[in-house]
């Protein structure tokens, strides 16, 4: 599982350094895609694997699920990490993420997330204000804190 939440910086090659504590669970190899809410989304090939079938299983005869397959897997690349940990992470997926220097590296469960700080804080600051609204809409799905 991968929790936590760290400030890294992206060079102008696109190379970012993956914390130490998710470097093992990612593996040799792993699979970065665009995620929700202009974020990077990292899986370990397992998870990728899990998922992957779960998205084959969507029909094919709603253009939603076809939107979302499409966007899903045009920006998944398979990487791995360098000798000094870090990952070299394609063009169009920092343009995507807005990935300038500043970044934050999170671990959510069985996936990594890798954000532009201002992005990031944004993002927090929003949710963090209806956070107990949120809480309290999870009640609907039998989720208790």
């Amino acid at each position: 599982m991968f929790m936590g939440e760290y400030q890294h910086s992206i060079d102008e090659k696109g190379r970012m350094i993956i914390p130490a504590k998710f470097r093992e669970a990612l593996g040799s190899t792993f699979v970065v895609t665009r995620g929700l809410d202009n974020c990077l989304f990292v899986y370990p090939m397992q998870e990728w694997a899990v998922l992957e079938s779960k998205l084959k299983s969507l029909p094919l005869m709603k253009s939603d699920a076809r939107a979302f397959t499409r966007f899903f897997f045009s920006g998944a690349t398979e990487c791995e990490l360098d000798k000094q940990g870090r990952v070299n992470l394609p063009n169009i997926l920092v343009e995507y993420a807005k990935l300038k220097k500043d970044c934050v590296v999170l671990g959510v469960s069985n996936r990594v997330e890798i954000w532009s700080k201002d992005l990031w804080e944004n993002y927090f600051q929003q949710s963090e204000e209806s956070f107990n609204e949120i809480a309290e809409k999870l009640v609907d799905f039998n989720f208790d804190l």
